[in-house]
């Protein structure tokens, strides 16, 4: 029974040490892990189909499945929207942030930001191929793709991109007002481009969440890193 006090009083003199902050993120990213891993275990017994199918199904024309619902302007909005997710814009993206850093002066941020981002594009590329999951068939695609559907190429690489900058960059901005900002847009446009998918029938909705829970773990171990780097010295503080 001592050792259990012991135990529970050290437990919580650690919670005392920690942010708020850190420890949200820390919960939010075993939340996450546990909504990727369970999506994982009902797609691989077959438990999601009806729900991925009748979702795909929903979102066409009940007499013709080649036409999305909504007015025309919309699918050339998705397609648009979806090359956010590709993996050009993403690096285009990628080599202008880290620019931006360079030019700041934040050579170590730099190195972070090119480990997580590689790092993140190696883990979405091997869970793919480690599930092999099947294109959806039901429903015409509106999009070109050739690799396997689980997790979502684009959901996660979103994810794992702009979370990931958006986190990271928010570290060196001062102004809260400014931090949040940044991290908004940086989730509105991975929410758009993971839906997107959706619409043009590239991916089932369980494929979109997938991606979109191993990104947020991933953004979420990233942004720990870089606090804990920068605690230690190793990455230059917020200005």
């Amino acid at each position: 029974m001592s050792r259990l006090r012991r135990a529970v009083s050290l437990l919580i003199r650690w919670v005392g040490r920690q942010e708020g902050l850190v420890l949200f993120a820390a919960f939010t990213l075993v939340a996450a892990l546990f909504v990727f891993i369970k999506l994982a275990e009902e797609m691989l017994e077959g438990d999601t189909l009806h729900f991925d199918e009748w979702v795909l199904r929903l979102l066409r024309q009940p007499d013709n499945p080649h036409v999305p619902i909504g007015p025309r302007w919309l699918m050339e909005a998705a397609q648009d929207i979806t090359a956010l997710g590709g993996r050009t814009t993403l690096m285009i993206v990628l080599t202008l942030a880290m620019g931006y850093l360079a030019i700041d002066g934040k050579r170590a941020a730099v190195w972070l930001v090119a480990v997580a981002a590689g790092g993140g594009g190696l883990l979405s590329s091997a869970m793919k191929y480690l599930f092999g999951r099947e294109r959806p068939d039901i429903v015409p695609h509106l999009a070109t793709v050739a690799s396997p559907s689980f997790p979502s190429g684009h959901s996660m690489l979103a994810a794992v991109i702009y979370l990931t900058l958006g986190a990271l960059l928010a570290r060196f901005i001062v102004r809260r007002r400014t931090r949040l900002y940044v991290l908004a847009v940086m989730l509105l446009l991975t929410f758009l481009v993971g839906t997107s998918r959706v619409y043009l029938g590239v991916h089932y909705p369980t494929d979109v969440l997938s991606g979109w829970s191993a990104g947020l773990a991933w953004a979420l171990l990233c942004w720990l890193v870089a606090r804990y780097l920068q605690r230690r010295g190793k990455v230059d503080r917020p200005g």
